[in-house]
């Protein structure tokens, strides 16, 4: 968590962008231009509405924690995990890997047929902002990194993406964060101009994109700043 007021939230609205950049801080205080006005809320989806850990399901397999360790930087990690979330099938993965590193075959197999278990649990409060939001009546999307199979499979444990009108999979459209074309995929769908939009996400890289492309942006932190964010910006 960032120093400083513990009040202050970390956003940018596109009239903003040029003097202060996509993380400028902004007082919940400030009052809010009919031309910063938010219509939309966008939301990324691991680390910012569920916790997202490859270790919480690979510790149950690996008990001995340098093998673990050997297995997070060298094996199924985040960077080779991300080709899944791109587009790539899984197993053609899997048995790419396998056949690189027969003596984690376990672990692999883990990984593909048990991915729910490295997602624990959803994030402090994000939960209840979202269902915050939903009552207020702001329309809700998402962008997500997210493989299409893994998708699949995970969507339907999480009730809270009914209050969502789209949700955006970078898996099911072969384009992920932070792409710009990601982003522009999405706008065009969701049927709001970027600049109406307010997207939500935990990725220097991904907040960096979208704000170039005139997103109003929040990077997020924790539920707290996020919503004395939204606070601010009159959305709950």
């Amino acid at each position: 968590m960032p120093g400083g007021d513990a009040r202050s939230v970390e956003g940018s609205r596109p009239g903003s962008r040029d003097e202060r950049g996509p993380f400028a801080v902004v007082s919940p205080n400030t009052a809010i231009a009919e031309a910063d006005r938010v219509d939309a809320v966008v939301f990324d989806v691991g680390r910012v509405l569920y916790q997202w850990d490859l270790a919480h399901l690979l510790r149950k397999v690996e008990p001995d924690e340098a093998q673990l360790a050997k297995v997070l930087s060298s094996v199924i990690t985040e960077d080779w995990h991300f080709q899944h979330d791109r587009g790539r099938p899984l197993a053609g993965m899997v048995a790419e890997r396998i056949a690189e590193y027969p003596e984690f075959e376990a672990h692999l197999q883990a990984y593909a047929t048990r991915f729910n278990e490295t997602i624990p649990a959803p994030m402090p409060g994000s939960i209840e902002l979202v269902e915050q939001l939903h009552r207020a009546g702001v329309p809700l999307f998402a962008i997500t990194n997210f493989g299409a199979e893994f998708w699949a499979g995970f969507r339907p444990t999480a009730s809270v993406f009914d209050l969502f009108r789209q949700i955006v999979v970078s898996g099911e459209e072969l384009v992920a964060k932070p792409d710009p074309a990601i982003f522009v995929l999405a706008a065009d769908r969701f049927g709001f101009p970027p600049g109406r939009m307010l997207f939500v996400d935990d990725n220097d890289d991904n907040i960096a994109a979208a704000h170039r492309l005139g997103w109003q942006v929040h990077r997020f932190r924790d539920a707290a700043s996020l919503a004395d964010d939204f606070s601010a910006r009159g959305l709950i």
